[in-house]
């Protein structure tokens, strides 16, 4: 794990340049009066579409229907978000202004219980509006310095995730087969990506990678998504369904498998999309090392192990009607658990935007963790701010 730590935040990232073939997922457009642009993704590969939004309910109602998707991504949303739903403020008093935010901090922070992103940009936007003085500058000069701040979550975690790229980018050797899970590209982040970043930044770099796509039931964001990416910015890459990978390890070359993460224990066991533990344990069985691309935010250094974490149920219309017609009886049950956790002894390492930790990886999270300022990471859902 490398100790380098990375310039302060404090100072301003400039936003990273992607190339021209990586679309963005999320964008603001405007001033304080403008609207936050996103990739409707649950379009993709059909249309590509776009959702201009105005208010913070419209922004929970896309991040619940998988508009906007991916932790990182969804921690941009909802910055943005909260700059959206205190426009809305009629509030004339700091008391009244306060009441506002936490009623926009709630509701934004009930859209998806598993993604450590969103509470995390949450509370480093309502640290910053409770330091402001709401009488002395008024609603809009606060407003300005809300969305200053969402800008600089969006273009920090476009710089994350070009670091991140250049360490894993390191790990593969020219011609290598990597084999990934879900969407961790572009489209799940404010950057490059995590996952993906790793494989675009090999490309950039002369190295030649061939990627097999989970299609990642029941929602197919490998197939839908992934795919897409990767083929729009010219990467060679294959749709597998989920139940093939362990044959396709079995019987084609596939040197790595590298996937995103939605939250990390103090252990290194990591939630992400439902099917990455069976994938993990069938790397292990086949020797192919297992990496996880995911920045420090994403840290929760709260949670000792990964059996502290919430996991998402989602609707069972997504199993039994997910492909467009009835695949299961109406009278039959469905459990929708939309993350799995990954136990860390399956894991080769976690590439962060600092270097790629590897075992022991409590001892060695907790150093990484310490050369990061605390007002970084990542909190607990259970540590939000109770109504004022």
């Amino acid at each position: 794990m490398s100790s380098k730590a990375r310039a302060s935040k404090r100072q301003r990232p400039r936003s990273v340049a992607a190339p021209a073939s990586v679309i963005r997922a999320l964008e603001w457009r405007g001033g304080i009066d403008g609207s936050l642009r996103l990739l409707q993704q649950t379009m993709l590969p059909e249309k590509v579409a776009f959702l201009d939004i105005e208010d913070v309910d419209e922004t929970v109602r896309a991040i619940r229907r998988l508009d906007v998707r991916g932790a990182p991504a969804i921690g941009c949303a909802a910055a943005y978000g909260v700059v959206l739903g205190l426009r809305a403020s009629k509030a004339r008093t700091t008391r009244a202004f306060l009441r506002d935010l936490d009623r926009v901090r709630e509701k934004l922070a009930a859209s998806r219980p598993t993604a450590v992103n969103l509470f995390w940009a949450l509370d480093r936007m309502d640290r910053v509006a409770r330091s402001l003085d709401f009488e002395a500058m008024g609603r809009d000069a606060i407003l300005e310095r809300l969305l200053d701040e969402a800008r600089a979550i969006h273009a920090e975690d476009e710089e994350l995730c070009r670091a991140i790229g250049e360490h894993g980018a390191s790990l593969l050797e020219s011609g290598a087969t990597v084999l990934t899970h879900c969407n961790a590209g572009a489209l799940a982040t404010g950057g490059l990506g995590t996952a993906l970043a790793v494989i675009y930044r090999a490309a950039e770099a002369g190295k030649r990678v061939r990627v097999f796509a989970d299609e990642t039931r029941p929602l197919l964001q490998g197939a839908r998504l992934t795919s897409w990416e990767l083929k729009r910015a010219g990467i060679d890459v294959t749709v597998i369904c989920d139940n093939a990978a362990a044959a396709i390890m079995a019987t084609e070359k596939v040197d790595h498998v590298v996937v995103g993460a939605d939250r990390i224990a103090l252990n290194g066991d990591v939630a992400n999309k439902i099917g990455t533990y069976g994938l993990a344990i069938l790397a292990h069985a086949h020797r192919i090392p297992f990496w996880v691309a995911a920045p420090t935010t994403t840290f929760d250094r709260r949670l000792r192990t990964g059996k502290e974490i919430p996991i998402e149920s989602r609707a069972e219309d997504e199993i039994k009607s997910g492909l467009g017609r009835r695949t299961v009886p109406r009278d039959v049950s469905v459990r929708n658990p939309a993350f799995d956790v990954t136990p860390s002894k399956y894991i080769a390492g976690i590439i962060t935007e600092r270097g790629i930790i590897r075992a022991p990886y409590e001892r060695n999270i907790r150093r990484l963790l310490a050369e990061v300022a605390p007002d970084e990471l990542a909190p607990s859902p259970r540590s939000r701010r109770k109504k004022a």
